[in-house]
């Protein structure tokens, strides 16, 4: 009798046709294959454990609670805690101002939980159903799937080792239409780890000037820089006030507090405002308050400096274990920053049947035909560098060329 009755409820649920047409991440599943202790994961875009200050977050947490905890437990405005969002204002301003970026002030900022509100509420904000998006050719799968529950068109602009190809990208911007914003990742980009040249920057914003269109500069990595001097970001290029500039703590402090923040025009935020108040009222007061003091009590600057010489370090192992153990026609990027690195199978490769190879060794990674939203190319993969200590990343590389070696004998 129970199952008949569950049988008729589920028969009688109708759910929406965005969600129909919707496609499953490869984020969940394959994140949960970091759980299995006999597998070895470069899948997750995880920052080390051992990376998060445990002790001072402990004690920033204490002390916001003897100061200020009935405030941290209320009820919080929208756009979040003023006091976050003055140091991350000030910080901005520090690095930034120098290269040519308006000073901005904290009432353009918007504190949302994790980057990942940020791109799900600029789409809500932007996007109809058919609109276009221009997008780097691979990019993140993460902001693909949350633009696409609005169902607009992803149109891939061909780029390189520097970036979006400038001609492309204007080709595209005139024989296209109802294209409604053009989303980049300028600093060690998820998924290649590739930097944009400063040129390439400049170009852009050119474009983007010209035509007046809005510009998503997603930057969740741009703290993570191994080596080279910092460029200019493209909020710095920005005469007309196009870009909505998106930055986070994930990568930095711990990802786990959800915490990141948009910077935007007047216009665009309030439209930003009125869809964060109706989605989740506000980011959480109690981890806002936290990240403030802990900015205000401790040495954020060094603490990212530190994050990133181990990040250095396991890219260098990752790397040096790839060219002593995978095949001479199988290439990879070698990024200077963040958490990624790219990997190029030989044309007709396919990565998806290369990871039912790889996971038979007990080793996992992402497929690369999920960042390509249009194209959907079969033969790349992208590799986690910075989760996993030398041991393990050297065998887990041992492991996946076994499988390459494997599958490319046969194909």
């Amino acid at each position: 009798m129970m199952r008949e009755v569950k049988e008729r409820c589920t028969m009688a649920i109708r759910f929406s046709e965005v969600l129909g047409k919707m496609k499953g991440s490869d984020l969940g599943p394959l994140l949960a294959l970091t759980a299995q202790p006999d597998i070895i994961s470069f899948a997750g875009g995880l920052p080390a454990p051992i990376t998060f200050p445990l002790k001072e977050l402990e004690e920033v947490a204490v002390k916001v609670r003897q100061e200020d905890g009935a405030g941290a437990m209320q009820y919080g405005p929208s756009l979040g805690f003023m006091g976050l969002r003055e140091a991350i204002a000030a910080r901005m301003n520090r690095m930034y101002v120098p290269m040519g970026m308006t000073e901005i002030s904290a009432k353009n900022i918007m504190i949302v939980t994790g980057s990942q509100q940020g791109l799900d509420i600029t789409g809500r904000v932007f996007l109809d159903k058919d609109d276009v998006v221009l997008i780097e050719s691979p990019s993140y799968l993460g902001a693909i799937g949350a633009f696409a529950l609005e169902q607009p068109k992803f149109v891939e602009v061909p780029t390189d080792g520097e970036g979006m190809i400038p001609e492309e990208l204007e080709k595209l911007i005139q024989t296209t239409e109802r294209v409604k914003f053009i989303y980049v990742i300028p600093n060690y980009q998820n998924p290649t780890g590739i930097c944009w040249s400063l040129e390439r920057r400049r170009k852009l914003m050119e474009l983007a000037t010209k035509y007046e269109i809005p510009v998503f500069e997603d930057n969740p990595y741009g703290d993570l820089r191994f080596e080279g001097e910092e460029i200019a970001p493209l909020i710095s290029m920005d005469p007309k006030h196009l870009v909505m500039y998106s930055g986070t703590f994930s990568k930095t402090l711990a990802p786990g507090m959800r915490l990141a923040w948009m910077v935007c025009n007047d216009d665009i935020l309030a439209k930003m405002d009125l869809v964060k108040g109706s989605t989740d009222l506000h980011t959480p007061s109690v981890t806002q308050r936290e990240v403030a003091l802990y900015m205000q009590n401790y040495d954020f600057e060094r603490h990212v400096e530190e994050n990133c010489r181990l990040y250095a370090h396991r890219r260098d192992v990752m790397c040096d274990a790839i060219k002593k153990h995978f095949p001479a026609d199988v290439k990879c990027t070698y990024p200077h920053g963040g958490l990624f690195l790219w990997v190029e199978l030989p044309d007709g490769c396919d990565a998806r049947d290369l990871f039912a190879e790889a996971i038979k060794r007990k080793v996992a990674y992402v497929p690369g035909d999920s960042f390509f939203p249009a194209s959907g190319k079969r033969n790349y993969f992208r590799l986690n560098f910075s989760y996993n200590d030398d041991e393990k990343t050297v065998e887990g590389i041992r492991r996946l060329a076994e499988a390459l070696k494997s599958y490319l004998t046969v194909k």
